[in-house]
C-alpha cells in the first residue's frame, strides 16, 4: 500500500505522539508498504534544543513550511492548525494518485477538517487518530464563552469523524463520549492505547538498580511538560504543605511554566525542590531516581484520555500518586494495576495526605506496587502490543 502519515509532531520532537507516528512509519515500511510522512517543522516543547538524528529512515519524510505556534496561545494554535491543514490539503491534491490511504494524527480541528475534506473529494480512505477531544478540552477550561465555543466548533468535529473511515481512540471513555455526542455508531471506533517503547525501560532495568535503597531520603517526581495545564504549581504547594522530613520533589522536564515554578519554590523557601532537564532517551534513567511518581490532572482533564506519563511511570516500575478524576480510565488503570494511590484532582489536602501516607510505606510494598504497574503496562501500554493493532487497522482498511 501507499500510505500517507500526516503527523503534527514528529522526531526530533521528544513527545509521545511524535514517537508514535515514527514507530508506525517504520513498522509499515518494514512490512513492505510505501510510506510518506508529512509534518511541520519541529517546535514542541517550547525552547527545546532540537537535534536532528543522523539515522536516515527508509520512508519518505517531508516537512511542511507551515506556520507554527509552540506558545500556548489559542489564536496562534488555531492559525497553526489551519496553516498546516492547508499545506497538507495541497500535498494530497498533487499526490492523490499515489496515496491509497491516509493516517491522520494532526492538530484539531482546522487541519483535520481540511485534510478530511480533501481526502473525501478524491475518495481516499482515512483513519483519524484522536488524541484529545476538541472543542471540549478547550471549552471546559474557559470561565466565559466555553459553551458558545463548543456549540460553534462541535459540528466541525462531527464532520471530521463522520467522514473518516475509521476513528482510533485512546480510551474507552473517549470512545463513549464521541459516539454519544457526535451521534456516530460505536462500530466506527477502535481503541488503541498510546504506547511507550518498553525496550528502553527493560534494558535500563537489566543494567541498573531501579530501586536504589542506598540513597538517602525520599524522592517524589513529576516528569513531563511543565505548561499551563500541567499542575506543577499545585504539586509544589502541596509538597510544601506536606513538610515531609528528608524528602525532595524533582520536577523533570521543561515548559513555559518552569521559571514561574522555580520562583514559586523560592517564595515558599523550598530548597528541596529540584528542577532538571530530560534529554531525549533518558526517561528511564531519570525516573529511576524517584521513589514515587506524581500524576496531576486538572478536573475533567482525565475523562477523555490517558496521559502519556502513565505508561512511562508504570514501565519504570514506580508507584504512582494520581490526582485526577476518580472515574477516568487513568484512575481505573492505577486501581486495576494496584500500583498507587488515586485521589480527587486539585485538592491539596488529599495530595498532602497521600504523600505523607506513601512516604512511610514499607520498601517492599513500594517495590511490589511498582512491579504491579510494570506488568500492567506491558499488557496494555507497550509498543509491541499496541503498534501491531494500529498497523492491522491501517493495512486492513
Amino acid at each position: 500500500m501507499n500510505i500517507l502519515i500526516v503527523s503534527c509532531v514528529f522526531p526530533p520532537e521528544p513527545v509521545v505522539s511524535a514517537k508514535l507516528s515514527y514507530d508506525l512509519a517504520n513498522k509499515l515500511t518494514e512490512n513492505g508498504n510505501q510510506v510518506s510522512v508529512i509534518s511541520p517543522k519541529p517546535t514542541r516543547p517550547l525552547n527545546f534544543n532540537f537535534i536532528s538524528s543522523e539515522i536516515k529512515p527508509e520512508f519518505k519524510h517531508e516537512i511542511m513550511d507551515s506556520f507554527t505556534s509552540p506558545e500556548s496561545d489559542i489564536l496562534g494554535r488555531m492559525r497553526e492548525s489551519y496553516s498546516f491543514g492547508k499545506k497538507c490539503s495541497n500535498y494530497i491534491k498533487y499526490n492523490r494518485h499515489s496515496i491509497d490511504t491516509i493516517y491522520i494524527n494532526s492538530w484539531p480541528l482546522f487541519s483535520q477538517y481540511l485534510i478530511i475534506k480533501t481526502a473525501k473529494k478524491y475518495n481516499i480512505p482515512t483513519i483519524v487518530h484522536v488524541q484529545d477531544i476538541y472543542p471540549e478540552s478547550i471549552s471546559n477550561k474557559l470561565k466565559i464563552g466555553g459553551s458558545l465555543l463548543q456549540k460553534t466548533f462541535q459540528p466541525m468535529d462531527r464532520y471530521i469523524l463522520k467522514n473518516a473511515n475509521i476513528i482510533i481512540c485512546i480510551s474507552e471513555n473517549m470512545k463513549m463520549h464521541l459516539s454519544q455526542t457526535r451521534k456516530l455508531p460505536a462500530s466506527k471506533f477502535q481503541i488503541v492505547s498510546n504506547w511507550q517503547d518498553e525496550e528502553s525501560f527493560i534494558e535500563y532495568k537489566k543494567n541498573a538498580s531501579v530501586h536504589d535503597h542506598t540513597k538517602e531520603g525520599f524522592s517524589f517526581m513529576y516528569l513531563g511538560n511543565n505548561g499551563p495545564v500541567a499542575g506543577v504549581d499545585f504539586l509544589i504547594k502541596s509538597f510544601a504543605k506536606a513538610a515531609i522530613e528528608n524528602s525532595q520533589l524533582i520536577i523533570a522536564g521543561s515548559g513555559s511554566r518552569t521559571d514561574a515554578c522555580k520562583e514559586l519554590a523560592r517564595d515558599l523557601g523550598l530548597d528541596n525542590v529540584v528542577f532538571i532537564p530530560v534529554p531525549d532517551g533518558k526517561v528511564p534513567e531519570i525516573q529511576a531516581q524517584a521513589d514515587v511518581m506524581l500524576l496531576p490532572v486538572k478536573k475533567g482533564g482525565a475523562m477523555s484520555s490517558i496521559p502519556s506519563k502513565l505508561p512511562a511511570y508504570m514501565l519504570s516500575a514506580k508507584p504512582i500518586i494520581g490526582s485526577l478524576d476518580l472515574k477516568s480510565d487513568t484512575a481505573n488503570a492505577i486501581v486495576a494495576a494496584n500500583c498507587g494511590i488515586v485521589i480527587e484532582p486539585e485538592n491539596e489536602d488529599y495530595l498532602v495526605g497521600a504523600m505523607r501516607e506513601i512516604r512511610y510505606f514499607d520498601k517492599n510494598k513500594l517495590i511490589e506496587m511498582g512491579e504491579n504497574g510494570f506488568s500492567y503496562a506491558m499488557s496494555n501500554f507497550s509498543k509491541s502490543y499496541n503498534l501491531k493493532q494500529i498497523v492491522n487497522i491501517i493495512t486492513g482498511i
